[in-house]
């Protein structure tokens, strides 16, 4: 498979990805081989190029996936070959420790993160656990869909976790790719909440 790899941490202005070819990955019994069909890009892909986030090296980078199965491994239940789904970047948890247990395995200690511990979407392939993959609609495109998976998690997560009922106020603090999100989302569910927003000052 083709795939886009970081070798070092590098500045962008080096061209840092190197094009390879590489073996279309196995997966374990729980797993799944995923064709990918788009891969959204994130800042933390920047971040991680030039070392203000170290991944483990080399790594494909890459973690708003959107693809369809090709291969189940032997205990996969939950999908079939064929199946369009989506991978974040959360890409394993261990389901033992207190944060798991609780709901939160985006704060497990022993989490793996897709492009960072394992290798992500800028490549035609890749693998991941069916507990970690996300059945993508199809009235999405690949396009749509991807942002959605980093994006458009956090927003809709952060939104949850104000508990916000029609009508109340809700402030978002910056304006980045969640807050776009967060402002839709807001807008269809709260349509009688005045929004308010804080950016950082022009001046």
């Amino acid at each position: 498979m083709k795939a886009m790899v970081l070798n070092a941490i590098s500045p962008m202005e080096s061209q840092p990805l190197q094009r390879v070819d590489l073996p279309i990955p196995e997966p374990n019994a729980r797993q799944m081989v995923v064709q990918i069909a788009a891969c959204g890009v994130c800042h933390t892909e920047l971040d991680e190029i030039e070392g203000r986030l170290l991944p483990k090296l080399p790594i494909i980078l890459g973690h708003e996936i959107v693809g369809r199965v090709e291969t189940l491994g032997s205990e996969v239940t939950r999908f079939t070959e064929g199946d369009r789904v989506g991978i974040t970047w959360l890409n394993w948890a261990c389901g033992k420790c207190a944060f798991c247990l609780a709901g939160n395995e985006n704060l497990c200690e022993n989490a793996k993160w897709t492009g960072k511990d394992v290798n992500g979407g800028y490549a035609q392939y890749t693998v991941i656990a069916e507990d970690f993959a996300y059945p993508i609609p199809e009235r999405l495109t690949d396009a749509e869909a991807a942002p959605l998976l980093c994006a458009g998690v956090i927003g809709y997560r952060a939104v949850r976790l104000t508990g916000i009922h029609d009508g109340e106020p809700l402030g978002l603090y910056g304006f980045g790719a969640s807050a776009h999100i967060v402002l839709q989302i807001a807008k269809y569910t709260f349509p009688h909440s005045p929004i308010y927003v804080f950016t950082r000052s022009q001046g």
